[in-house]
């Protein structure tokens, strides 16, 4: 007899337990996909005009303006930060590319897409384009679209700080006349 009513228990708690689980699966705690608050009134709410109350948002104060609050932990300096990039100079962009953030077609905009006095060479069939300065064989853009992988497959920030300046360093010797003894 005990055993049939442990069993007769244990089923309604596994399935308690089970949709709770879905639920927090289809409904996370910080999305709105799952919005029972809308402005259709609930049966609920439609009987008992208490419950408004509880879910009527607070009307905006006119002393103090709506503050819109953010996920992110950027601070307004680095929102509004300004960086001047000299083309024609030797300012080198880095891309770091991150997996799975669309940087992959973020790199190809690079190379084809953006508007420059000398726009980026593309050759079909190539991966490489050549993103060279206006008026001279050096390359502005250090991307898996320009240079390859050339400090490894998705290198992270330590690894590309401490392989950029190795890589351009050959390029630009490489690159340079060879002068005669």
């Amino acid at each position: 007899m005990e055993e049939k009513f442990s069993r007769l228990i244990f089923i309604p708690i596994a399935a308690v337990i089970f949709l709770m689980i879905g639920y927090q699966y289809v409904c996370p705690a910080d999305s709105n996909t799952c919005n029972f608050r809308g402005h259709e009134k609930g049966l609920v709410q439609q009987r008992l005009p208490a419950f408004d109350s509880l879910y009527s948002e607070p009307e905006p104060d006119e002393d103090f303006p709506a503050k819109i609050t953010s996920k992110f932990n950027f601070t307004e300096r680095d929102l509004d930060r300004h960086v001047d990039f000299n083309i024609r100079g030797d300012d080198v962009m880095v891309f770091l590319h991150i997996q799975k953030t669309g940087g992959t077609t973020f790199g190809r905009h690079l190379v084809k897409n953006i508007q420059l006095e000398q726009p980026c060479d593309c050759m079909s069939g190539q991966r490489k384009c050549t993103c060279h300065r206006p008026g001279k064989a050096e390359s502005w853009l250090f991307s898996r679209f320009s240079t390859g992988w050339s400090c490894g497959l998705h290198a992270d920030w330590t690894e590309l700080t401490s392989c950029v300046p190795v890589v351009m360093n050959k390029k630009d010797k490489k690159n340079a006349p060879k002068s005669k003894k």
